[in-house]
């Protein structure tokens, strides 16, 4: 890709995500309100209850963390909570600006900045170093997402690691896109959104020693019902086991959740 059509897909991305930050609309109390953050907080795990185990938010107390697309903060403050020396960065101005105001409202301390992610080298001192290295659902929007991974090494501690979540090639979603029945994301015309298979997402993260991909996540809900906060099953969700669903998650699951050590 031309640097003058990196730049332009960056500046789409960016509008894109400025537009509707990811999960703005999962309440409908007053935007920026503790009601509200606590809304979206409660819906975004409760749909995607991996997304809330994954982080092992715990494990950070004391340590330094870094969020490649902070969004309007829900793993941020979360991380905060746990005592976790925390940095966040989004390339969306208005995602940042919730992040913060969410921040303030909780009484929570961290650093949290608008940047492009593809350009971390320049972003943070050479010297400065991070336990974890957190995104979820962020990277594969990028227009370069082989730039972002492969800066992820050097801003590693030793014994650091990161924690990533991409979108799944081979997956329930992705047949239903690639049929014309689904998108990516729940706002119309997302500019960039790469999918990747488990082995792609290896050589992706080849620079790492240790990194093991797991897959997760099928979006069960009828969206006409999910918009108006009302949860009704898609009827062949409905009629299948919980234990079948979960088998099925596993296998064709929207996400592939990595984690690559150093």
């Amino acid at each position: 890709m031309s640097t003058n059509n990196n730049n332009d897909l960056l500046e789409k991305v960016r509008t894109y995500w400025n537009n509707r930050p990811c999960n703005v609309r999962h309440s409908q109390s007053p935007i920026g309100s503790k009601e509200y953050f606590d809304e979206v907080e409660a819906r975004r795990y409760a749909n995607e209850p991996h997304n809330y185990t994954f982080p092992e938010f715990d494990r950070w107390k004391g340590k330094r963390v870094l969020e490649i697309g902070c969004g309007i903060g829900t793993d941020a403050v979360n991380f905060a909570r746990a005592g976790a020396k925390y940095t966040g960065i989004d390339l969306s101005a208005e995602s940042v600006k919730l992040a913060k105001r969410r921040f303030k409202v909780f009484d929570l301390n961290g650093e949290i900045f608008e940047a492009n992610a593809e350009e971390l080298d320049s972003v943070f001192d050479p010297h400065e170093k991070f336990d974890l290295i957190y995104s979820f659902g962020v990277i594969h929007h990028a227009p370069r997402p082989e730039r972002v991974v492969a800066n992820l090494p050097n801003l590693l501690a030793d014994g650091g690691e990161c924690r990533v979540m991409l979108y799944a090639k081979n997956s329930w979603k992705n047949i239903l896109i690639d049929a014309g029945w689904d998108q990516p994301e729940a706002q119309d015309n997302c500019p960039q959104a790469v999918t990747y298979t488990k082995q792609e997402a290896r050589e992706l993260f080849n620079a790492f020693d240790n990194v093991h991909v797991d897959q997760d996540f099928i979006f069960p809900w009828n969206i006409e019902h999910y918009v108006k906060y009302e949860y009704v099953k898609q009827p062949w969700f409905e009629a299948m086991p919980t234990e079948l669903f979960k088998i099925m998650e596993r296998a064709l699951g929207w996400h592939l959740l990595i984690t690559a050590k150093r």
